[in-house]
């Protein structure tokens, strides 16, 4: 699809299928990480031992970090990133969902301490690990558009990657796509309580509303764990404090002045401090159900 060499960074529950749909699609993809890779590796992926030497290997790398803390530490240090960037550039993919603002700096940062040799496009994603295992993730990417543009077409095989904006605006999607999903799966999960408590058969009811404008891809993928009263962990709870905190530092920067985003924070916020935020989102319904 392209000549650009291409690394990754962060092989999670998310980055470790991403990176499989890329090694299939490109024939070749560098990674190094915390721990071995040996499925990626007998797959064709090649490892190297430090992101200075990924760094020195590629053109562009994908970074499925947690937030730019983690990110930082990658770039910096005697084996970091910034320090194998070659006379040709790097292309810094972030993947992580973050503060738009603070991927704003981080770019403006590195280009005057690389002298333009780094450039960064940011392209969160969507779609949870079965979009990763699919190879059908919502890929949101901002940045010039040359940068956006091979981003994109770096990316096109783990989903659909869309160029909407300049740097930060994929942040920016990914925070509205977050406070969608947070309402909603608390709706579902208090949706779930009331009818259970009012004797309704949990399953026929979903299955019937799932045909109407209650309807998601949420409630599809979310349907049998509400049902079920399982919250055992696919995307965990906890990270919506740290979504919905960048939502509001957007609402605030734009001079939103948001109706639902303080009950969301307010409510994930409790999640956490009840000792549910490792469990998955659909831990909506207990939550619910122990207030």
């Amino acid at each position: 699809m392209t000549n650009s060499a291409l690394g990754m960074i962060g092989l999670g529950a998310m980055g470790a299928p991403m990176a499989h749909h890329l090694l299939a699609k490109h024939g070749t993809l560098t990674i190094t990480g915390r721990r071995p890779q040996p499925e990626l590796v007998n797959s064709g992926a090649t490892w190297v031992n430090t992101a200075r030497e990924l760094a020195a290997n590629v053109d562009a790398v994908l970074l499925m970090l947690p937030d730019l803390p983690q990110l930082e530490e990658v770039l910096s240090g005697e084996q970091g990133l910034l320090a194998g960037v070659r006379d040709t550039g790097l292309l810094l993919m972030i993947g992580s969902t973050s503060s738009a603002t603070g991927v704003r700096e981080l770019a403006e940062r590195l280009a005057t301490e690389s002298n333009g040799l780094v450039r960064v496009v940011d392209c969160p994603v969507s779609g949870g690990e079965d979009g990763a295992n699919a190879g059908t993730l919502s890929v949101m990417v901002g940045g010039e558009k040359d940068d956006a543009d091979l981003a994109a077409t770096l990316l096109a095989p783990c989903g659909n990657p869309v160029h909407l904006g300049p740097l930060g605006a994929g942040q920016v999607a990914k925070a509205c796509n977050q406070m969608v999903v947070s309402a909603t799966i608390l709706a579902l999960g208090e949706a779930t309580v009331l009818a259970d408590r009012s004797g309704i058969d949990l399953e026929k009811m979903w299955d019937l509303l799932s045909g109407g404008y209650a309807g998601s891809r949420l409630l599809d993928s979310r349907k049998d764990k509400l049902v079920s009263g399982d919250d055992s962990p696919s995307g965990m709870a906890k990270y919506m404090v740290k979504d919905l905190a960048s939502a509001a530092e957007i609402a605030e920067a734009t001079g939103t002045n948001t109706a639902l985003l303080p009950t969301l924070r307010a409510a994930f916020d409790e999640i956490v401090a009840s000792g549910l935020g490792d469990q998955d989102i659909a831990v909506s319904r207990r939550f619910v159900a122990e207030r």
